[in-house]
């Protein structure tokens, strides 16, 4: 596996969090328990992204309260403590004794003390920053703990008084990304880039949509990743037009192409790329047609990157070309302003063209300042930029030789000082560099 990060990172990361919390405030986040997946088995657990980026803790039911100016430890751990029996079968626990060393936090307890400790860490907060996850024993735990210290209506009415989402501290945090994240994430786009070009490379008529997830997947544990960052999508043919399809049980046929939406997971970040290639080695006339819009859309939002910028800008310019691109495929009969006035080019193009990328696969941040100001962008951000193209079978109003054809391109982006690095940039796109792979 991929090196976790030294715990002098996690260290500075809580610090900078402690950094933007107002004085007398506390802030909570909670892991959930695992989660049964049928019987007596358990879904494999993936750490809580907050929490694994200020601890680099991955124990499944655990919580991190930070509090700054209220007499209390800045930073406490609450985890399951050791269990000889229960380490038999699911292997060994850091343990409650072990974890302020093991995890340089100042104090630990029990994660079944979260309500009685809570109200005596929160009793000098004013602010609690918080988001609960879902309906958990934990979540029930933190409203008990704040009644107890409010003392209920004739109370002294101690504690926390406001509620402040996370966003406006640590997932601000969380946007910008260091030195070690970035190294993740590059090593994540770098294994999903080798993969893919091994699935392209391997799929002919007949292969299955499921037998190339799997090479992916089993090419990023291979390849020292944790696996997907999310469920692999391979769609063939007119599958391709299902923005999230993922049963991937369907063959892939003659003259047909596919598009494979999929990101390798490296110590907890995620890469996110999409390629579109044709089965027999050659796009069609069509196909290329369609494609080569799709690339044109990408490579100028790609190009027009820089500090300052926004997701919007970048989206309304794929938008423009994509829609000129129908127009002149004879998929809508209107003019360029016509089709950007009254939205109609979201009949094929129906999604946004970025998200934030990180942690998560789409990762915390705000989109909008001010209520609806788009935000600029700025130096140590990573969002994709993916464009596509979609024409259902089923749309009679389009031309059929476009029919069933679907396609999306899509890269990971990192703002820099001056422009952007397009962090899968090793991954072919041309029309002569996908049919070279597919060929």
């Amino acid at each position: 596996m991929f090196p976790s990060t030294p715990l002098e990172i996690h260290q500075r990361r809580r610090q900078a969090m402690l950094e933007r919390m107002p004085d007398r405030s506390a802030a909570l986040f909670l892991a959930l328990p695992e989660a049964p997946r049928n019987g007596d088995v358990i879904h494999p657990y993936r750490p809580d992204s907050d929490l694994w980026y200020l601890t680099g803790f991955a124990e499944p039911r655990s919580a991190l309260l930070l509090t700054r100016g209220c007499d209390a430890p800045a930073s406490v751990l609450f985890l399951r403590d050791r269990d000889p029996r229960a380490e038999v079968w699911t292997g060994p626990r850091i343990g409650v004794e072990d974890a302020p060393a093991a995890l340089d936090v100042e104090a630990a307890h029990p994660i079944e003390a979260l309500a009685r400790e809570l109200p005596g860490l929160l009793a000098r907060a004013q602010v609690l920053i918080h988001r609960a996850p879902h309906d958990t024993p934990d979540r029930r735990a933190v409203a008990d703990a704040l009644e107890a210290v409010r003392g209920g209506p004739r109370g002294p009415h101690k504690g926390p008084h406001s509620l402040q989402d996370p966003a406006l501290t640590l997932h601000e945090l969380r946007m910008r990304k260091d030195d070690t994240e970035l190294e993740r994430i590059r090593e994540a786009s770098r294994i999903t880039g080798s993969a893919l070009g091994r699935a392209i490379d391997g799929c002919g008529a007949g292969t299955g949509e499921w037998e190339i997830q799997a090479q992916l997947d089993g090419d990023y544990r291979a390849s020292g990743g944790w696996g997907w960052g999310f469920p692999t999508i391979v769609a063939a043919g007119p599958n391709a037009c299902v923005l999230h399809y993922q049963s991937n049980t369907a063959r892939c046929a003659h003259g047909g192409l596919v598009l494979v939406d999929t990101g390798a997971e490296v110590d907890g970040y995620a890469a996110d790329v999409s390629r579109t290639f044709p089965v027999d080695g050659r796009f069609s006339a069509a196909q290329r047609d369609v494609y080569q819009v799709v690339l044109d859309a990408q490579q100028a939002a790609i190009e027009a990157v820089r500090p300052g910028v926004t997701l919007d800008d970048l989206h309304q310019l794929a938008v423009r070309i994509l829609a000129q691109g129908m127009i002149d495929l004879g998929l809508l009969p209107d003019s360029l302003d016509e089709v950007l006035e009254d939205g109609s080019y979201k009949r094929y193009y129906p999604h946004q063209t970025s998200h934030w990328l990180g942690l998560d696969v789409h990762d915390v941040g705000r989109y909008y300042l001010d209520g609806d100001t788009p935000r600029p962008l700025e130096s140590g951000v990573v969002f994709t930029i993916e464009p596509g193209l979609y024409v259902p079978t089923g749309d009679e109003d389009a031309p059929a030789h476009l029919r069933g054809i679907g396609v999306r391109i899509e890269d990971d982006v990192l703002v820099t000082r001056t422009g952007c690095e397009d962090l899968s940039a090793n991954i072919p796109k041309s029309v002569e560099g996908i049919e070279a792979l597919a060929g």
